[in-house]
């Protein structure tokens, strides 16, 4: 999934479908660790959407999160209330204009197709910040071939991790994940709009190809599908998306080194592969960061 779906998938987890059993091998997708004298940290990709058939929380994966002391997320997803009542407090005020007339040429017509393929009623994103509906948007193409929120790396890991007695951490609060994208230029919200309105006939594939390349390892593949997507994404949105959350979160695995135990922390995964990737920011920091499951065999 590119980098503004990937990136603004969090956000939307409310989705579900039928699905037909993947086939393959049985996934092993890439897991690293930080570790010290006395602390572990395990780096783990998540993809917030996936097959419910997809059985990818075993092997040293799951061994890993069951070693582990705590669960550390991006986000601990609040109440849908609390969720509502802060997108409330940044939305548009009432005097401007709708959404359909602050889009370039064509775009009208787009949005309307796609809130109708959404099954939602006319004019649902009007009062959206550009942003807003290119999240609701960026996933809506999936829930027709079956990717569910509940079969998902975060809603998996913290059922577990609440049914174990686990304490799950957040890395960002909802305030600062809508803050993320609300305070970027409206030009630069637009043209992430546009982009998944351009790509929703293609999104469910590309999903498809993102979600095999995750389950086998293949960090490569999906280096190189964030790297088509980054092309094509504005450097403010890569800083703020990007760079920036993966030095805040370098810093923040440096200053859990100094405690012992083991935590098992999941974040997406566009944040582990490519240049400038988590391990890079970590790297920089003195830090060495190993591969624990191994990459695929290439043909």
């Amino acid at each position: 999934m590119p980098l503004v779906r990937l990136l603004l998938a969090a956000f939307v987890l409310f989705f579900a479908g039928p699905a037909a059993r993947p086939a393959g091998p049985p996934p092993q997708p890439a897991l690293w660790a930080v570790r010290d004298a006395d602390t572990i940290v395990y780096l783990f990709g998540s993809v917030h959407e996936l097959h419910p058939d997809l059985a990818w929380f075993q092997g040293p994966v799951r061994r890993a999160f069951e070693e582990s002391d705590t669960l550390v997320l991006e986000l601990v997803a609040p109440p849908e209330g609390e969720v509502q009542a802060a997108l409330r407090r940044v939305a548009p005020p009432a005097d401007a204009p709708p959404l359909p007339e602050r889009l370039p040429p064509g775009y009208a017509e787009k949005l309307a197709a796609a809130t109708r393929a959404a099954g939602y009623p006319e004019g649902a994103f009007d009062r959206m910040d550009p942003w807003l509906a290119a999240t609701s948007l960026s996933i809506l193409p999936l829930r027709r071939t079956g990717y569910s929120r509940e079969a998902g790396v975060e809603a998996v890991l913290t059922a577990s991790a609440r049914r174990a007695g686990k304490p799950i951490e957040g890395l960002e609060t909802q305030r600062d994940q809508i803050a993320m994208f609300d305070q970027l230029p409206e030009a630069e919200q637009i043209a992430m709009l546009t982009r998944v309105l351009d790509g929703q006939d293609a999104a469910a594939d590309l999903m498809r190809r993102t979600a095999e390349a995750w389950s086998r390892g293949d960090t490569d593949t999906l280096a190189a599908i964030i790297a088509h997507d980054l092309r094509q994404t504005s450097d403010a949105v890569q800083q703020r998306v990007l760079a920036d959350r993966n030095a805040a979160w370098a810093n923040w695995v440096t200053r859990r080194m100094d405690r012992p135990g083991r935590v098992f922390m999941a974040v997406g995964t566009g944040h582990l592969v490519g240049p400038g990737s988590l391990q890079d920011a970590l790297a920089a920091k003195g830090l060495h960061v190993r591969r624990l499951t191994p990459a695929p065999t290439k043909p």
